[in-house]
């Protein structure tokens, strides 16, 4: 069926069938404007596959009565934005944009709260469906991966590309969502190729034309170059990676150090970096955006002791302890603040938790006013070695037989059967006001707190 490496030779991403090139670039079967031609297609193996605003396309999914009006799904006003459909982005809505900019932006739009568990399933259906692809998968979020297609033409009796485009059809026919798809020879070059044509879009990007297609793109689309970084290129002079391109490599050294070599490889499209494929989860968290800014210890300390508790029951559940515990604030200007401390041993109590926690939140508490709290343990391990007996402190091993109890009397009656002091009479989630919890999965690229919140399985 496939000639491999015919530049004359594509297909038909809607009907499937083999095209030649044409100049009205529409398939002659069936009228699409979707024929997928590139001189490389039948080379290239590595791919990166995005759910197109995932969060949003499930809930249009699920309620067709939104499927032509805009959508944003996050939290109330004092909130952020999770998702937003295309139609809202339009009007210039963004993940993570504060909620009350959101609606100045788009006032039509409709808000839905966040159902984590609807999103966390319909991601795992995507995520098996890509392992049927290859065994060599690297998730990247919720709703989106690295795959490595190297010979897998035998099983699937067609080459990736191909594959890739069916993947894309059957994704849309059994789970009612659409996926962006990018095709390249490196990790780098296929995750840029997966943003080019969104939504639902199939993007190539080969060897020979990666030197070019780099050039002309701003130095923000090289991993790690956040806006900090890209005011320091622009103070230099840098704007674009073919500025970069043109540098030598010991002069990108000199001024930005290890960075300097990132900068070097990347705008010349070298990355020699493998698809890794990992099911393992690397940080549990629960994290909650405050009605009104919060100062006081009197009003943080009752939050964190809840957001501990949450995150200590998520641990008991995945049979799993961590041993460094992070602290997330953010204040009312929209700074995150992170701390964090490694403890001697795993654990997965909530005094522990807590106790940390509060230590670092301490801290903190001189007068600055926060809009969101978090709570989370990271170096993820099994329970072998949690919490081992303390011969000095000998109350903590009251405390966590205490915790056992306490566990026991929630999982026979109900959360609410006891709670300790810091909690009583103020809610489920700690804290005297109403609030928006936002316990959301991060899309950008995986640092400690982006990987925070993951759904239980």
């Amino acid at each position: 069926m496939f000639r491999l490496n015919d530049p004359k030779l594509g297909f038909c991403r809607d009907c499937l069938a083999p095209r030649r090139a044409a100049a009205s670039r529409r398939c002659a079967g069936c009228g699409s404007p979707r024929v997928l031609v590139h001189d490389e297609l039948y080379e290239l193996r590595i791919a990166h596959i995005d759910c197109d605003a995932f969060y949003a396309s499930i809930e249009k999914r699920d309620r067709p009565e939104l499927r032509d009006k805009p959508l944003i799904v996050g939290g109330g006003k004092r909130g952020v934005v999770s998702t937003a459909c295309y139609l809202a982005r339009i009007k210039g809505v963004r993940s993570a944009m504060p909620m009350f900019k959101a609606l100045e932006l788009c006032p039509e739009a409709v808000v839905v709260k966040p159902e984590m568990e609807k999103y966390a399933s319909a991601g795992r259906q995507v995520r098996a469906m890509m392992q049927a692809l290859t065994p060599l998968v690297e998730p990247v979020s919720i709703d989106e991966a690295f795959l490595d297609l190297s010979g897998t033409e035998r099983m699937h009796g067609a080459p990736p590309a191909f594959i890739l485009a069916r993947f894309a059809q059957d994704v849309e026919r059994e789970l009612g969502i659409s996926v962006s798809v990018g095709l390249s020879y490196c990790k780098f070059l296929a995750k840029m190729a997966s943003d080019l044509k969104k939504p639902r879009g199939f993007a190539v990007i080969g060897k020979a034309e990666a030197p070019a297609f780099l050039a002309e793109q701003p130095v923000t689309m090289i991993w790690g170059v956040g806006q900090a970084f890209a005011q320091v290129l622009h103070r230099d002079g840098i704007r674009t990676i073919g500025q970069l391109q043109r540098m030598e490599q010991g002069d990108l050294l000199r001024r930005y150090g290890s960075m300097g070599n990132r900068l070097f490889r990347l705008s010349r499209g070298d990355d020699t970096r493998r698809v890794e494929p990992s099911n393992e989860r690397k940080s549990v968290s629960a994290e909650t955006t405050f009605d009104n800014d919060l100062a006081t210890a009197a009003d943080l300390v009752p939050v964190l002791r809840a957001l501990s508790e949450k995150v200590s029951a998520r641990l008991k559940k995945g049979d799993t302890a961590g041993q460094t515990v992070t602290l997330k604030l953010k204040t009312q200007d929209f700074k995150t603040r992170t701390r964090n401390q490694r403890l001697p041993d795993p654990t997965r109590l909530a005094d522990r938790i807590f106790e940390t926690g509060l230590g670092l939140l301490r801290k903190e508490t001189d007068g600055t006013r926060f809009r969101l709290l978090g709570i989370g343990v990271s170096d993820l391990s099994d329970t072998a070695r949690a919490d081992p007996p303390d011969l000095i402190d000998l109350r903590s091993r009251k405390r966590a037989l205490a915790e056992t109890a306490v566990d026991a009397l929630r999982e026979k009656y109900g959360l609410r059967a006891i709670e300790t002091g810091y909690t009583f009479g103020k809610g489920t989630k700690g804290r005297p006001p109403r609030a928006e919890s936002t316990d959301t999965p991060s899309m950008r690229p995986p640092e400690f707190w982006d990987e925070m919140d993951l759904p239980d399985a």
